[in-house]
């Protein structure tokens, strides 16, 4: 009964299980959250800090004696709890996810997998082949855990190094269409993503460095200060994602009338042929967007978008965004956000200030937020407004 229930509570199991068990209880919130508000990126996140959790157990169970008693030894050997092959693609699919709620993994995603399940496969011949077939082992000859082979751990930390490099492009050209198409792409940012990435980075990092430190992963070692950082991180990560599932769902909300971000060239335009106005030049096409602007006031919308200044127009999105990019030098976000700054200055020599905040004119003016008026101004003007109300007497 004793060693069914056997587990070392030292100073490094103990504190390796508790960022375990904090691992685990996430990932079952937010599972419960993805079931409950049919949130797929909850869902995907909740894999990732399961597959974390999972990566724990090797040393959070060997500094507790696994290892030094036969069937729990056999235990550890069977079990593949490093999944490093899955940590990659779920933290992938996770980005894609969260970036747009309508995602679906296709056929091909399917090949994401495939290496996690040819470790599966390898796993499950090793169970078959020293447990069934032979009379002693012979896969497991060295006594030593196959997770923690170097070969597996190097590839495991390449593949997870790959697929944080893709899902940085895939934000970033998120970003850079947002700001492209949308007057609001501040609000829309996703600065988690940011800071999940750089946090998953610092993990792989340190990775980097305690295989230079410590090359002989097989042995436990030094290796607990790695795990003790692994699991802050994993923690932090636990925390700060299941807060943002709040921000996601304001973001769907603002979003809610959009379709998914996509590259102007694989959107399907109107026909130019039928625009009365596309045969006007990049000049002409600069004067009429001025002359919208600052006619309708436009800019006051808080959500507006490429889309809708192009409908305005009666042309489409790409020759619009051609015609802010090259005559304005700026993006269509920039270019509005500049309209709405433009219009703050205004109000503010006609005194507007001394009867309502700045923020409250900042609203009237079409930001949605405080730090995206501040943000904008100050790279308008090169000051807050407070500097500039300052320096001109205002």
């Amino acid at each position: 009964m004793d060693d069914l229930i056997f587990f070392d509570y030292n100073e490094k199991s103990s504190v390796l299980l508790i960022f375990f068990f904090n691992a685990v209880v996430f990932s079952c919130l937010l599972f419960v959250k993805g079931i409950k508000g049919e949130e797929k990126s909850s869902k995907w996140l909740a894999a990732f800090l399961f597959l974390g959790s999972l990566y724990i157990c090797p040393f959070m169970l060997g500094y507790a004696g696994w290892y030094s008693i036969k069937s729990y030894r056999e235990f550890m050997f069977f079990v593949p709890f490093q999944q490093l092959f899955l940590i990659g693609p779920v933290f992938f699919f996770y980005i894609k996810t969260l970036l747009n709620s309508d995602f679906k993994l296709a056929g091909k995603d399917v090949l994401h997998f495939l290496p996690a399940a040819v470790y599966l496969i390898y796993s499950l011949i090793v169970f078959v082949g020293d447990k069934l077939f032979f009379d002693e082992y012979y896969f497991y000859a060295d006594g030593r855990d196959k997770d923690l082979d170097f070969w597996y751990q190097m590839s495991g930390l390449i593949s997870m190094l790959f697929y944080l490099f893709r899902s940085l492009r895939h934000y970033q050209n998120y970003r850079k269409i947002s700001l492209q198409e949308l007057s609001f792409a501040d609000e829309i940012a996703f600065k988690w993503i940011e800071i999940f990435a750089i946090t998953f980075g610092l993990i792989l990092i340190l990775r980097v460095l305690f295989f230079v430190v410590n090359p002989e992963w097989g042995e436990f070692g030094s290796k607990y200060w790695y795990y003790l950082c692994f699991s802050i991180l994993l923690l932090y990560i636990s925390i700060r994602g299941y807060s943002n599932t709040v921000e996601a769902a304001i973001i769907r909300f603002k979003t809610h009338h959009l379709v998914e971000l996509k590259p102007f060239s694989n959107e399907v335009e109107k026909d130019s042929k039928n625009q009365p106005n596309d045969s006007l030049n990049q000049k002409e096409w600069k004067d009429k967007i001025i002359h919208l602007f600052e006619t309708n006031n436009i800019y006051t919308n808080p959500n507006l978008t490429l889309s809708e200044v192009a409908n305005l127009l009666n042309t489409n999105r790409n020759i619009v965004s051609r015609a802010i990019n090259q005559e304005f030098d700026m993006n269509f976000n920039d270019f509005v956000n500049k309209k709405r700054a433009e219009a703050v200055i205004v109000m503010l020599e006609n005194g507007k200030h001394t009867d309502n905040t700045l923020l409250s004119i900042a609203l009237d003016c079409g930001f949605n937020s405080k730090t995206t008026f501040n943000r904008a101004f100050k790279k308008h003007t090169a000051m807050t407004p407070k500097q500039y109300i300052s320096k001109y007497g205002l």
